[in-house]
């Protein structure tokens, strides 16, 4: 069978099935479909006080080396010219039923004009494997004032190998390389353990993509990625995120999952529509 059959299948079985907060994460990967317990847990287990997050989103700011980093598939996509904005299509969302308003919300990194969606995510989580098609695809169609920003779930256990590897990537310019194949290695190939990957494992991995296997597998436990990983906690806690795929429109509003995909993107566009219209 294809990998894209295999992605379809994937897309198919998870449609409506969202990967679990840090209790779940220790258990099978099979487990971590049903979505994790309430969001005040979340928010208890990664306290997120407004001076402690004001000076983590100072000191995990993109390292000098990662706005060094220049990947040709992104000059790629830079130099294709981005879509108009257009109406919302689909059925206005109602609050409550398919979003939330986050009280005090802030945005993950600076607006700087635009709009922001957070994809929130975890390599080891099927839904999320399931989702990427789908959003990557959503994502091509949006202007240039909408800005995505992927972020790697830290909810402790087996995610964190995987989150580490994420930010590690940020920091080296390689995400856009490695992104999707990142989820094909785990959930299709079957080359990666979702559940006790080492670091030097996953460090391979990323050989394969242009990284030196040494350096990646150290800087996975640098104090650059600490940061990077507390930053997203703090994220998540104040949004109120404790599943995955999750989508964040300027930390205002999060998007409830348990709903096909499509409807969940159709929510986001009304969203944007919204912040467009405000701004």
């Amino acid at each position: 069978m294809s990998t894209s059959r295999i992605l379809v299948s994937l897309l198919l079985a998870a449609a409506l099935a969202a990967c679990g907060d840090r209790d779940q994460a220790a258990t099978a990967t099979t487990d971590s479909a049903t979505t994790a317990t309430d969001a005040t847990d979340a928010a208890s287990a990664n306290p997120a006080p407004a001076q402690d997050a004001a000076t983590a989103d100072t000191g995990a700011q993109p390292s000098a080396d990662a706005d060094a980093a220049v990947d040709p598939a992104a000059d790629a996509d830079a130099a294709t010219p981005a879509p108009a904005a257009t109406p919302p299509q689909g059925p206005a969302p109602v609050e409550g039923t398919d979003f939330v308003t986050i009280a005090n919300g802030q945005p993950f990194q600076p607006l700087n004009g635009q709009i922001e969606v957070v994809e929130v995510f975890g390599y080891t989580c099927p839904a999320c494997a399931a989702f990427e098609p789908v959003f990557s695809a959503w994502k091509k169609r949006q202007p240039a004032d909408v800005r995505v920003t992927p972020l790697a779930a830290p909810f402790g256990g087996s995610w964190m190998p995987y989150a580490r590897a994420f930010y590690t990537a940020e920091s080296m310019g390689l995400v856009d390389r490695t992104h999707d194949a990142m989820f094909e290695a785990i959930h299709v190939q079957r080359r990666l353990s979702p559940q006790n990957a080492s670091d030097q494992q996953i460090a391979g991995f990323y050989a394969d993509h242009g990284a030196d296997a040494a350096q990646f597998a150290s800087t996975m436990q640098s104090f650059t990625v600490n940061a990077k990983l507390k930053r997203a906690e703090q994220f998540l806690a104040r949004a109120g995120v404790d599943a995955t795929p999750t989508l964040v429109v300027n930390g205002r509003y999060r998007v409830l999952g348990g709903r096909a995909f499509e409807e969940q993107l159709n929510t986001v566009e009304h969203l944007v529509a919204r912040e467009r219209d405000a701004r």
